[in-house]
């Protein structure tokens, strides 16, 4: 029988094991557009887990991209980190002319939601760009919201900031370009070594963020990641794993890739096609 949640792209439960499906950059399919309000209301209202990037501005607020720079995205120009909360209100984004989303819409927007929503912040700049300025925005704009929400970056000194300023919000680190420089020069036994000292480290992370063939090429090698960071009482998202032609469902290969993905049991699966992997995979396990 196929529940609502089913036909929401919300998670998939495989042999007793809940894993949520992420919407990745506020798509839920890979259609919509980049970074859109409309369906972050559809997922505040669903109950969905889904990620956005926070870049600051000049002022220690945040708006929602995630280049450094502004021509990439939007119809401006120069670095994000120069831009005042004037120049950001009257630039749009490239995709439909839509108007960006800056931390005060966020927080507004965050007042009412399901109880199970969660929603990431990937903050794309380090400590030093933020600065005690932008922890004392987000404290500020985000300490009385309804929705649960996760900070993660690459930067550790951040997320450390982050737990001291707002202990009550989850965080999560991601660690992979790290352990992909040291397993090409160590082996993967140092990858566990340092993949260990993280999950143990003083960010005290919620979620570890692991790109999904990192996952796949350790445990073929006898490094099972997601079942060591459960066992240190941290969740594992699996990112970015995303249909290339979301109407036929599952190549071969990405059925291999997903199912072998599937059977280490990760917490949440980052994904710019939600329903679409939801719906191939209960296609593939009737048949």
């Amino acid at each position: 029988m196929t529940t609502l949640l089913d036909a929401q792209g919300l998670e998939i439960v495989h042999a007793g094991h809940r894993t949520r499906l992420k919407w990745h950059r506020l798509r839920k399919r890979f259609a919509d557009p980049l970074f859109s309000a409309e369906v972050m209301a559809e997922g505040f209202a669903a109950g969905a887990s889904m990620e956005l990037d926070l870049r600051v501005r000049a002022d220690g607020g945040f708006v929602v991209l995630h280049d450094e720079e502004l021509e990439g995205e939007t119809t401006g120009r120069g670095p994000i980190a120069g831009s005042s909360i004037g120049h950001l209100r009257d630039i749009r984004m490239q995709e439909g002319g839509r108007p960006l989303i800056l931390s005060e819409d966020l927080a507004a927007m965050m007042q009412s939601t399901h109880p199970a929503a969660l929603l990431q912040f990937d903050m794309k700049d380090d400590y030093e760009t933020i600065g005690a300025k932008g922890i004392e925005h987000l404290a500020e704009h985000f300490r009385d919201i309804a929705a649960s929400v996760i900070v993660s970056g690459g930067s550790l000194d951040l997320i450390v900031a982050v737990k001291e300023k707002l202990p009550h919000l989850l965080r999560g680190i991601d660690p992979t370009d790290k352990l992909y420089e040291i397993g090409k020069a160590g082996g993967w036994k140092a990858v566990e070594v340092e993949l260990r000292a993280d999950l143990s480290g003083p960010t005290e992370p919620d979620t570890i963020y692991l790109h999904w063939p990192l996952i796949l090429n350790a445990a073929k090698e006898g490094l099972d990641m997601i079942a060591l960071c459960q066992d240190h009482g941290k969740r594992v998202d699996a990112w970015t794993f995303t249909l290339k032609n979301p109407e036929a469902g599952f190549s071969e290969e990405e059925w291999q890739n997903f199912s072998a993905l599937m059977a280490l049991k990760p917490d949440q699966i980052t994904t710019d096609e939600a329903p679409a992997t939801e719906r191939a995979w209960r296609l593939r396990v009737a048949s």
